[in-house]
């Protein structure tokens, strides 16, 4: 009995070393569009949509797709495979529904701030994501009382930094705890101004295609951090 004891406290403690050393890395994406590059980090609480989101990546999956979907204010979104080969006014969105959705995994630590990386869906009422539709808020800024009407709305409970960050830099907090925000852009915000500022038509699609690539890499998060300024939890 000892001896077994032994072992599974030596597997345990191997565990949690191999997670700490693990945990000093993660993985930086790179989104190349027509009109700048961003970077962002994929969050470990939504474990599912960071797995799902770093495949897609690798595979190539997203390079020269579109953001099909620009509303000023509010997001950009992209990640519709039909989108690749899309001739001028084709209506787009409704690609990836032949994917296998993605569990709900809002946290409430990841709210819809502005950068702000989340998985597009439809009405399902599980709030399973799509498998490869993305979008990045833009958002606007709010007031604190206007905050607490949407926190009342939502069943949210704001942090002092959450609200510092709607009322300061914006967001689109009518969204929360309905769609799964897994990631944020961590540099380089204005690329999201420029991006849904662009004209669209009448489905809010860019009237000049918006262009997508992205990479990712394993890096040492102080690099992350002394590169970016990200600084994690």
């Amino acid at each position: 009995m000892k001896k077994s004891l032994f072992v599974i406290s030596l597997l345990l403690v191997t565990s949690v070393t191999f997670a700490q050393k693990k945990s000093k890395k993660d993985y930086l994406i790179t989104l190349k569009t027509t009109y700048g590059t961003m970077h962002m980090v994929l969050f470990d609480d939504t474990p599912l949509h960071k797995a799902n989101f770093i495949k897609l990546v690798n595979k190539k999956f997203f390079d020269s797709l579109l953001f099909h979907r620009v509303i000023e204010n509010f997001m950009i979104q992209g990640g519709d495979p039909t989108s690749k080969n899309a001739k001028p006014g084709d209506r787009l969105g409704s690609g990836g529904d032949e994917l296998e959705r993605i569990p709900f995994e809002f946290k409430s630590n990841h709210v819809h701030k502005k950068g702000a990386l989340a998985a597009a869906r439809d009405g399902n009422p599980e709030k399973k994501s799509s498998a490869c539709q993305f979008y990045i808020v833009q958002g606007k800024k709010f007031t604190d009382d206007q905050l607490s009407v949407v926190a009342s709305r939502n069943k949210m409970d704001y942090t002092n930094e959450q609200r510092a960050d709607y009322i300061g830099i914006g967001g689109s907090p009518h969204l929360d705890n309905n769609y799964t925000v897994f990631g944020e852009v961590i540099d380089n915000l204005a690329v999201i101004d420029t991006i849904a500022s662009q004209p669209r038509d009448e489905a809010d699609r860019p009237l000049k295609d918006v262009k997508m690539a992205m990479t990712v890499k394993k890096m040492k998060k102080k690099k992350i951090t002394k590169l970016y300024g990200y600084k994690y939890q």
